[in-house]
């Protein structure tokens, strides 16, 4: 399983990739940052809207960026692993095209994030992409190639319609535990600081999973 992290240098920092890719490396796996640069050598072109991050689309050139063979797992830089993330093989479905935790409606906590450069904004399967196991050999993600996704509408993207929902399959919830919306009821297995780091704000003393973040840092 090939593991690629979503990347972007116009930051000011890269500490939420690194603490990430450090959480990773403990379980001796070899990661890859999609930096818009490699992308761009495989003829992705998209200018980016505002509010957008440089891996809102470019992390649907995982299958290709592995030649559409194997499988790959992709997340957002916002995360911290407490497992080896090679336990998502157990769920693998050969018959799917992706694998994703499948989170239901909630209500954003705050319209922006990252210091107000993102958008934070509802919309149907919010979450869903920012882990995303590819059967990268699949016939839907032969879909995913860089004019595809140069041109594609976020929707389609994000909404899984390349994929179609059949061939959408459903990962464990511990694996993208989302920081502040979740309570103590799961256990997580990944943590994800979707609503910023503690890079980016202030968590009141005492906020459970910020000594996580910060063992990396």
């Amino acid at each position: 399983m090939k593991i690629f992290i979503g990347y972007d240098p116009s930051y000011e920092t890269d500490i939420d990739a690194k603490v990430c890719w450090g959480s990773l490396f403990k379980y001796g796996h070899d990661v890859k940052f999609i930096d818009k640069r490699m992308v761009e050598n495989i003829g992705y072109n998209r200018v980016d809207e505002d509010g957008a991050t440089a891996f809102t689309y470019t992390r649907f050139l995982v299958p290709l960026l592995c030649g559409y063979e194997g499988t790959a797992l992709y997340m957002d830089s916002d995360f911290v692993w407490l497992v080896d993330p090679l336990e998502l093989m157990g769920y693998f479905d050969p018959r799917c095209a992706v694998h994703v935790v499948k989170h239901d409606k909630m209500p954003v906590r705050s319209k922006t994030k990252m210091n107000g450069r993102a958008k934070n904004e509802y919309y149907p399967c919010k979450w869903w992409s920012s882990l995303m196991l590819f059967n990268c050999s699949h016939q839907k993600c032969k879909r995913l190639t860089a004019d595809y996704v140069n041109l594609a509408g976020p929707d389609a993207l994000h909404r899984f319609a390349w994929a179609g929902m059949p061939d959408v399959a459903e990962l464990p919830v511990e694996y993208n535990y989302l920081v502040g919306y979740y309570g103590d009821d799961i256990f997580p297995k990944a943590l994800h600081y979707t609503d910023g780091t503690p890079f980016y704000q202030e968590y009141p003393e005492g906020t459970p999973y910020v000594g996580q973040w910060r063992e990396f840092a």
